[in-house]
């Protein structure tokens, strides 16, 4: 389990307003530098910057709305603001902040403010109305609420972006009058360059070793991942069922999510729960995770509300294996990106696999209304359906694996 959750009080902690650390960054590209060193990154390709720049020139509070599969995402997005030369503010999970205090510094300087995903942070959410009602800098908010690592899937996409583009724009109107408040999505994408299957090998051996498996260097490298993928879900049922499941691999993914979320809803919420993973996560911690960070639970409750926690983690790693995501399209990005996402669900450790190629397409403007306007018509909406468009665009430029085993 990944440190996502802090057992301190929180405190919002808000960005440098001053630009000079991030122009500095842009000026010396040490944003580049750090994504090859640490996320294989070398290459980039910006489409659609122009959108932003007309946005920008028109004056107009601005949110940029990216899918979030990895680690490397924001700072992706700050070669976007290198592109078209402004600076940005980010929504950061307040994790992050205790990760490691160079981390805390930098991100800091370089438009970071602090969210709290399990309270209701309402400093984080003002912060964000007002520097977009003023138009001050484009906001960035990555609303699927975690990290995914399934970059060609979009998930369900929170509703807090909606809440601060409409009170934003309620703002604008009221102070500038005629002024707008636009969302852009922003589809991150990225490209694998390399020979995926010696890649990925020596990941695939390690994790076949841990089931007492010889290397499967004999399958095709699709069905390779695939069965390791399918044993770590048996796994997994094993360990909260007693035995694998049956039924398609989806049907069974959803029957352990709910073994695992359901009763835990009962008791937290008062019913059990439906529809997407992470709302019902987000719900859920909100409950449970106040009394920790505030120490007011003993010793035994608070071993007791980790357990729940590490099963609502799980649960969420289960929702990120969307059902024939790899057979459907079997490109090299996404069974790379399978492969690492397995690694890090069993060590909460991923290799930097390279190169990569990060594509980062800026959609259209979409104007923010300052009601909820018809049934059916809900900014969130217009901005998932873009966002599953371009993704989709996108999915379709990743070459395909090789068919048959590997080459010796």
């Amino acid at each position: 389990m990944q440190p996502i959750i802090i057992e301190k009080p929180y405190r919002f902690q808000p960005p440098m307003r001053s630009t000079r650390w991030s122009r500095l960054c842009k000026k010396l590209n040490l944003h580049r530098l750090y994504l090859r060193r640490y996320e294989g990154i070398v290459d980039f390709e910006m489409r659609g910057a122009e959108r932003l720049r007309a946005s920008l020139a028109e004056g107009h509070g601005i949110i940029l709305v990216p899918n979030h599969s990895r680690n490397a995402d924001p700072i992706v997005i700050g070669d976007l603001a290198r592109t078209v030369r402004c600076d940005l503010f980010f929504m950061a999970s307040w994790h992050l902040y205790h990760q490691s205090a160079f981390l805390r510094w930098a991100i800091h300087r370089l438009g970071a403010f602090s969210v709290n995903r399990e309270t209701a942070d309402r400093q984080a959410v003002d912060f964000a109305t007002e520097v977009v009602a003023n138009a001050e800098r484009p906001l960035v908010i990555f609303p699927e609420g975690a990290m995914t690592r399934t970059n060609d899937h979009l998930h369900a996409l929170l509703e807090g972006i909606e809440v601060i583009a409409r009170v934003a724009a309620r703002r604008r109107q009221k102070v500038h009058p005629g002024g707008k408040v636009v969302v852009h999505p922003v589809a991150i994408k990225y490209r694998f360059g390399g020979d995926v299957a010696a890649a990925v090998d020596p990941v695939l051996t390690k994790i076949e070793a841990r089931f007492a498996w010889p290397a499967q260097r004999h399958l095709p490298l699709v069905e390779r991942i695939t069965r390791c993928a399918d044993a770590v879900l048996c796994l997994r049922e094993i360990q909260y069922a007693g035995k694998p499941g049956t039924g398609t691999v989806g049907e069974r993914q959803q029957a352990l999510i709910e073994r695992l979320l359901g009763p835990l809803e009962v008791e937290w919420l008062g019913a059990a729960g439906s529809g997407a993973v992470v709302p019902r996560v987000k719900e859920l911690r909100l409950k449970i995770v106040p009394d920790l960070a505030e120490g007011r639970a003993d010793p035994k409750e608070r071993a007791r509300r980790w357990r729940h926690l590490a099963d609502i983690y799980l649960a969420q790693q289960i929702s990120c294996y969307p059902e024939s995501y790899l057979e459907s399209l079997p490109s090299i990005d996404r069974a790379i990106e399978t492969v690492e996402r397995i690694e890090d669900d069993l060590t909460d450790h991923t290799r930097v696999h390279r190169p990569w190629t990060a594509v980062v397409q800026v959609g259209n403007p979409i104007a923010v209304a300052t009601d909820r306007g018809a049934p059916g018509t809900t900014l969130l909406s217009q901005v998932e359906q873009a966002l599953r468009g371009t993704m989709a665009e996108l999915a379709a430029e990743s070459p395909l694996c090789r068919p048959g085993p590997a080459p010796p």
